[in-house]
């Protein structure tokens, strides 16, 4: 087993190599005068069973670039077999035609890993599920679930609490997080007048007096989120905070989020923090490293990865 790390998240990428307790294996990914991505893998690779670590978040298409042409180099270093470990899958909201003559790029990026040498795909919590099947390679979507619950459990311990979905979409997610609490759960009920703009309509659910809890997937430019925060404290929630998997936050989602109503935001280090996220006072991020490294262990020793979420 072999760990190769790409350049989007080194950080998560040592710490899982750490849990996993091997070295990353020595490469250099860097670029040419033309901004080229050059990769070389400075050790034997052939016969073995190698995981690459790579996010496609900001910059998406370098990122993208990267893990694509990374590969490349291994499966011609004739790499036994290839697993993309993917821990934020970019292009997963394009997972359908929105309108007239637009792309399915989520299905379009399936193909080109697919084609680039990868094996199979490890990722976590998808936008939509189905993109599992835009691969023709196995896919393992790992979830957050269990480790949001046992933070919740600790954290808000005595508090009666209350799971909101920020939209329809995901009421499948934060049910599950309701479920292994056993608390009770709402839903907001929005409408998306245009691509990156949220407008709260209605709150399904009864929070008043609660200490509500939002849960998503992918926190961008903080909108969607930080306007399910006002809309709950005016219908008498006592108290805001919010889980999400995946912190993009672009353009300034921090600012944002730093002023809204929340008690605190917490996402996971599948996309390495910026300077903002981690001197803001109100985001907090939670490691899965131990997460990916088990389920990498669990694949390399054709094991069930199924069984780490019962």
């Amino acid at each position: 087993m072999k760990i190769v790390a790409c350049n989007s998240n080194r950080p998560l990428a040592e710490a899982v190599a750490a849990a996993c307790g091997i070295a990353l294996t020595n490469a250099s990914v860097r670029r040419f005068a033309d901004l080229e991505v050059f990769v070389e893998i400075h050790e034997n690779v052939r016969g073995e069973d190698v995981f690459v670590i790579q996010s496609t978040s900001y910059p998406a298409n370098d990122n993208l670039m990267e893990l694509l042409i990374t590969l490349d180099a291994l499966k011609r270093g004739s790499a036994r077999r290839i697993t993309a470990v993917i821990p934020y899958f970019g292009y997963a909201r394009q997972d359908r035609k929105s309108g007239p003559r637009t792309p399915i790029s989520a299905k379009l990026v399936a193909n080109l890993i697919t084609a680039a040498g990868a094996n199979r795909v490890l990722t976590m919590d998808l936008h939509a599920a189905q993109i599992q099947g835009f691969f023709d390679i196995p896919v393992d979507n790992l979830f957050v679930a269990p480790l949001y619950s046992r933070d919740i459990q600790e954290r808000y311990a005595g508090r009666e609490l209350m799971i909101v979905s920020p939209d329809v979409g995901g009421v499948v997610r934060a049910r599950a997080i309701a479920a292994r609490l056993g608390v009770d759960l709402a839903i907001i009920d929005k409408r998306r007048p245009r691509a990156g703009v949220s407008e709260v309509m209605n709150v399904i659910g009864e929070v008043e007096g609660r200490d509500c809890l939002l849960v998503d997937d992918i926190v961008d430019s903080g909108g969607t989120l930080c306007n399910g925060a006002e809309a709950l404290l005016k219908n008498g929630a006592r108290s805001v905070g919010v889980y999400v998997t995946h912190g993009v936050f672009s353009g300034g989602a921090v600012a944002r989020i730093g002023a809204a109503p929340v008690e605190m935001m917490t996402v996971t280090d599948s996309i390495q923090a910026t300077e903002a996220v981690r001197v803001s006072r109100n985001i907090r991020q939670l490691t899965i490293a131990p997460l990916l490294a088990e389920a990498m262990k669990r694949i390399s020793e054709e094991s069930s990865v199924s069984s780490l979420f019962n």
